[in-house]
């Protein structure tokens, strides 16, 4: 199924761009999201109409996206405080929406589908640096201090 971008996708291209992809990911995800919308003649037509306007909303997220970046990179290292053995390793671990919600209570409001954990959940005590995707362009690292509660 021909689809054009409503926004940037990693992986798929930029904004206006045409391109193939199979049907159900068309129908199910992109198209219900308003990330795109089937390439007819009506709708190419519209979409050039409005080429203008969606670029500049796709440069205002990006702008946001950015100034968020400098403010998670501001931060400096977060504490989360957890139960944990003798060795170091918590009961429990720190996960996604534990990360969001000690970055949200520093002053930076993250959502929980932002945090991207590479090896999985925290279950260690001590120092991580943790991935937030805030833009299909922009990204910030902030660290994680687990400290271990006795």
């Amino acid at each position: 199924m021909e689809i054009i971008l409503l926004e940037k996708m990693k992986n798929l291209g930029n904004l206006g761009a045409r391109i193939k992809v199979k049907p159900g990911y068309a129908r199910n995800f992109l198209i219900p999201e308003r990330k795109a919308i089937p390439a007819t003649p009506a709708n190419l037509a519209a979409f050039e109409a409005r080429r203008m306007e969606l670029e500049r909303t796709s440069n205002e997220l990006i702008a946001t996206a950015q100034r968020r970046s400098e403010e998670l990179n501001a931060l400096g290292v977060v504490v989360i405080r957890q139960r944990a053995g003798a060795e170091g390793r918590l009961f429990g671990s720190v996960g996604n929406l534990d990360i969001a919600k000690a970055l949200t209570n520093a002053g930076v409001a993250v959502q929980k589908s932002e945090v991207r954990l590479s090896n999985g959940p925290l279950r260690i005590a001590g120092d991580h640096a943790v991935n937030i995707h805030l833009h299909a362009e922009v990204n910030a690292t902030v660290t994680i201090s687990v400290v271990a509660e006795e």
